[in-house]
């Protein structure tokens, strides 16, 4: 029998991949929030941690970086290593995601499906 549906195809199986595909893209986005990744800067003088999803949740500056009349190397110091710990764990998360959707949840794709970041 002709398919009613003509070159549409399996409705049915196009769903239960959607669906799938969405429960993975939770799953990693449930896995990022664990995750914790740090980054340092001024030689490991001020060191940032980021969770999956790019909040920061930590920051630690050696006493000997503290330098009054240089608060301004201090912010850079600290700007820099967030930073770099935003940037890992947008790559982390782009990287699992890419595995998961096989690059739909990028830009233009699924809608913002997995759009963390």
């Amino acid at each position: 029998m002709r398919n009613p549906l003509g070159g549409m195809g399996d409705i049915g199986g196009m769903m239960k991949q959607a669906k799938k595909m969405y429960e993975d893209v939770q799953k990693v986005q449930e896995e990022m929030d664990g995750e914790r990744i740090e980054a340092t800067s001024g030689g490991g003088m001020v060191t940032a941690t980021v969770s999956g999803s790019s909040e920061l949740i930590d920051l630690k500056i050696n006493p000997q970086v503290v330098d009054p009349d240089d608060v301004e190397m201090l912010q850079d110091l600290v700007i820099t290593a967030v930073r770099e710990a935003m940037a890992s764990a947008k790559a982390i998360y782009a990287e699992r995601m890419q595995s998961v959707t096989g690059g739909l949840a990028g830009p233009g794709g699924l809608g913002g499906l997995g759009g963390l970041m």
